[in-house]
């Protein structure tokens, strides 16, 4: 690249020439610097007014706007003045700009049921579900990512006397389970503090030397980090009383329960009108008693959240066993899918005071995922995803759970908690009102250059990018994706034009905008470029920047959408 060109030699003998844009500013936004500024200069007024005007912001607007200044001061474009206008557009793709908010900031004292929870499925796989290798680093790697939800098998190995953790009936390579344990006890909150659960499927139940081996490696690795319940309870704590605690959760061993009863989970029978019926009482089940730190617990008695596979009929869901009693049920997705259509009430019922996973069918071999909607709309907090491979519902899981700060726990829409069970918004969301409208434009992209090598897209000549814009949700919310025009041949993709997308929305809760960036290609299948997926309840109104990801959902270093959302009612 030479003088603002790029050549691209095509064969020996002759190659070609594309200008190259570079520190272009779209017109709508030299527009809005100008209604701003004065003599080419935004003062802090300017800037605090264009946040509170454009921006909608209204919670501390004057330290945001003096954090922009200061962020901005070692640059040359910064003038002791105020802001010039490469310094504004500095600002507008920076990450003082970002599309949604960044802290926890939702109700977190209700019960765990209360929350949909960021759920992994067989954490410790690398790939696909027959024949990758088990590992600690996709363990760490989902923990990083905000996963709250860790899946273990475990399987005696060979000499049985040590405990593996391995997809059984396949050719997965196994880890040993004190490894994965201590993986976990170091990521378990690097990025959040919320609690994070411990789902084994345990396959020792002919060897209770090592589920009670399984006992003294939990507890010795985790120590007070772990949540031991005094008894079975009545209602889940909540994540601010689990804040960096660990909790396990499996189906207890039935040789050590008083009755068979006692290991399965019940609907709610009669709940108070708040449903935090008896909850303080578990502020004191949080701390160990004293002098227990050093005794190493059964291993049913480890057991936080006891669980069980549901079988039989739908009819009665979840009304086997003790009414009093909360724990966890799971099925898989096609169990789901069955249930659903007739069943969707006792579902939404069991799941206000219960735990619901559900889990991939055993045919994703190739660690593909479902749709989570139908999962998230009845009820169920632990919606179960292989994190290994890539797919639009992956994306969909990723998207969904930035929300609320990334914490990994998303607090469920009221009318899932509200005690008649008369769901529209699941049932019957045509016959709602539109709530708002989500109004969204694309003004340009940039960072692919400084991503990829330059012949990444095309051989012969720079990308041609356009961009994708679509809304999944409740029936009645859902859509197609939308694309912009092609812009031919430029890294730095410029729209300036009139076009603005519009999506009606009943259901704010539930609506993830989908976004996407591809480069056309006339000969073939058009080439994935980025993207990302933002909680609908959760954008930051105006002029905004939209970080882009890869396919497996991490971010890249540069590339990003510049975007404007507006709300109409």
């Amino acid at each position: 690249m030479s003088n603002g060109k790029q050549h691209f030699q095509v064969c020996f003998c002759w190659s070609r020439v594309f200008k190259v844009r570079g520190g272009e500013i779209p017109e709508d936004i030299k527009k809005v610097f100008e209604s701003y500024s004065m003599n080419d200069t935004m003062s802090m007024d300017g800037l605090i007014s264009f946040l509170k005007k454009e921006q909608n912001e209204v919670i501390n607007v004057n330290t945001k706007a003096q954090n922009v200044f200061n962020s901005l001061k070692h640059l040359n474009k910064f003038h002791r003045r105020g802001l010039t206008l490469e310094a504004f557009f500095k600002f507008l793709v920076g990450e003082h700009n970002f599309a949604h908010q960044s802290k926890v900031h939702q109700n977190m004292d209700a019960p765990l049921a209360h929350y949909y929870i960021y759920t992994g499925h067989n954490s410790y796989l690398t790939g696909n579900q027959l024949s990758s290798d088990c590992s600690i680093e996709p363990i760490k790697k989902a923990l990083k990512k905000g996963v709250r939800v860790i899946e273990l098998d475990l399987w005696p190995d060979i000499t049985k006397d040590d405990i593996n953790v391995r997809h059984g009936g396949t050719l997965t390579t196994p880890v040993k389970l004190i490894k994965c344990l201590k993986a976990i006890k170091e990521d378990a909150f690097s990025f959040s503090e919320y609690p994070v659960i411990l789902t084994f499927e345990d396959h020792l139940h002919p060897y209770p030397h090592l589920q009670e081996k399984v006992a003294q490696m939990v507890k010795s690795t985790f120590g007070s980090m772990l949540f031991i319940p005094k008894s079975d309870m009545d209602v889940f704590p909540s994540p601010n009383q689990l804040v960096k605690r660990i909790l396990i959760s499996t189906k207890p061993p039935t040789e050590d329960s008083p009755s068979e009863s006692d290991n399965k989970v019940s609907p709610e029978r009669g709940r108070s009108e708040n449903g935090l019926n008896n909850h303080n009482q578990y502020q004191q089940q949080i701390q160990l008693e004293e002098g227990d730190e050093d005794e190493v617990p059964k291993y049913r008695d480890l057991i936080a959240i006891h669980a069980t596979k549901h079988k039989g009929s739908m009819e009665n869901f979840g009304s086997h066993g003790s009414s009093d009693k909360v724990g966890r049920c799971s099925m898989n997705e096609l169990a789901l899918e069955a249930a659903v259509a007739e069943h969707s009430h006792q579902l939404i019922r069991f799941t206000q005071r219960n735990i619901l996973r559900v889990y991939p069918k055993g045919a994703r071999f190739t660690s593909s995922n479902y749709d989570p909607l139908i999962a998230w709309l009845r009820g169920a907090q632990m919606v179960a995803f292989n994190m290994q491979g890539y797919d639009r519902f992956l994306w969909m899981m990723q998207g969904f759970f930035r929300a609320n700060g990334g914490c990994g726990y998303v607090k469920k829409p009221e009318f899932l908690l509200s005690s008649d069970g008369l769901c529209d918004e699941v049932f019957n969301s045509m016959a709602l009102p539109v709530k708002k409208t989500l109004k969204v434009k694309i003004y340009m992209g940039d960072g692919w250059r400084a991503d990829f090598h330059f012949r990444h897209f095309d051989y012969c000549s720079p990308p041609d990018f356009y961009v994708r814009v679509g809304m999944v949700g409740v029936p009645a919310d859902a859509c197609n994706m939308r694309k912009t025009k092609t812009v031919n041949d430029q890294w730095v993709p410029i729209w300036n034009d009139d076009v603005e997308f519009e999506f009606p929305i009943r259901v704010l809760e539930l609506a993830l905008l989908r976004i996407d960036v591809k480069d056309y290609d006339p000969s073939g299948e058009d080439e994935f470029a980025g993207q990302t997926c933002l909680p609908v309840s959760e954008l930051k109104t105006g002029i905004r920047c939209v970080p882009l990801y890869n396919r497996k959902g991490d971010a890249y270093r540069s590339v990003k959408l510049l975007m404007r959302f507006d709300f109409t009612t």
